[in-house]
């Protein structure tokens, strides 16, 4: 028996897939990232089903996936003219909207599928959240999260999504109990468990970060902070050498993560570190949503004990603890050409000596800072 596959008795298939069939098909070409795909099965679809919101509404989240907003727009537009009631159609609207800085009317957006009684669809109240929280909006991002959470309560994923808007919004002790939910819920979200560490270390309960970045593996890690922090911390408490068996796989991590960042990507980073009035983000911001979550704003400051101000004799001025002084000039150092934050320490430790004679430790943030302050490079003022 020969089976026919020529273009022809394809189109002749084609032609009694229904706009259900069509959408199925297109939702898989997205789920697995192959957008173009998917747009082109969609636009295929429209030809035959002009009036089909849903294949309008998945058409729009494609073009969104690929950043294409003012299509995106269109193509939401026309699957909430068709059926203004759409849930779906009403958050990819609200998402391009936010991409447009039509803040009013996103959150109107949002509003109607409230008002509609879906405020108990858990992943409808999760992608809210997101995009929500995606474009700073953190106070409604909470409430969506919450949605989520009252709909699922068991759900780990919601648990962390409220954990994250509340660190955003200030309330460290309920971000804290929240991610601890999070991780009794799903004790494999590794996410959850590295921003805990993060949250920990910030508040100056180093056991507790400690305790948390132990139950990761180096290699979940995707930003040099926690590991940082992580081999910092077990240097100082155990008092163990750079070389030691249970810092060798975390400082190899380090050097792999900057060995991986390509030139455009440190632009783009520094780009994307930029702030509306010209200064830089917070050296301590967490990148842990991944693909879900991406853009996460500054992470406020609290100052301690733990706390340093340095002056440089450029002038130039930086606060927050030893690690973060240090990740702070690294960034702004120009002829830096990359590397991990021990390579970068040990270079200049290097130069310093070179010029003024004196030796710089480069074993730990502290020891750094102090020796080049001895080298007349920079002025300790607390």
């Amino acid at each position: 028996m020969c089976l026919d596959f020529s273009p022809e008795t394809r189109r002749i298939s084609d032609s009694f897939l229904s706009s259900d069939d069509y959408a199925d098909r297109a939702h898989r070409f997205y789920t697995d990232g192959r957008y173009d795909d998917a747009i082109g099965v969609l636009l295929e679809a429209l030809e035959t089903f002009p009036l089909a919101a849903e294949l309008h509404v998945g058409l729009g989240y494609a073009r969104l996936a690929r950043d294409e907003f003012a299509w995106a727009r269109y193509a939401f537009s026309e699957a909430l003219a068709l059926e203004p009631a759409n849930e779906d159609g009403l958050a990819g609207f609200g998402e391009v909207l936010l991409k447009f800085g039509e803040r009013e009317a996103a959150f109107r957006c949002f509003d109607t599928i409230l008002v509609l009684g879906f405020r108990e669809d858990h992943d409808l109240m999760l992608q809210v959240g997101r995009t929500l929280f995606r474009e700073g909006v953190f106070d409604r991002a909470r409430d969506s999260f919450e949605f989520a959470m009252v709909a699922q309560p068991e759900s780990a994923e919601a648990a962390s999504c409220m954990g994250y808007a509340s660190h955003r919004l200030g309330n460290d002790s309920s971000a804290i109990r929240w991610l601890s939910r999070a991780l009794d819920l799903d004790p494999t979200d590794t996410e959850a468990q590295i921003y805990l560490g993060n949250v920990l270390y910030d508040r100056g309960d180093y056991d507790g970060a400690l305790q948390s970045f132990i139950k990761t593996d180096p290699s979940d890690h995707v930003e040099e902070l926690a590991l940082w922090r992580y081999v910092e911390l077990k240097k100082s408490m155990y008092r163990l050498g750079a070389d030691d068996r249970e810092v060798r796989p975390w400082v190899s991590r380090l050097r792999e993560l900057a060995a991986s960042m390509s030139a455009d990507d440190t632009i783009l980073a520094e780009i994307e570190s930029t702030l509306p009035d010209g200064t830089f983000l917070d050296p301590k911001q967490l990148d842990f949503f991944g693909a879900q979550l991406t853009h996460v704003h500054r992470m406020q400051r609290r100052r301690g004990d733990d706390t340093h101000d340095i002056t440089m004799k450029d002038g130039a001025t930086y606060a927050g603890t030893w690690e973060q002084i240090v990740l702070q000039i690294l960034r702004d150092d120009v002829e830096w050409m990359g590397g991990s934050l021990a390579d970068y320490m040990a270079q200049v430790a290097r130069k310093s000596e070179v010029e003024t004679g004196v030796a710089v430790s480069a074993d730990d943030a502290e020891s750094f800072i102090r020796g080049i302050a001895a080298a007349g490079l920079l002025r300790i003022k607390a």
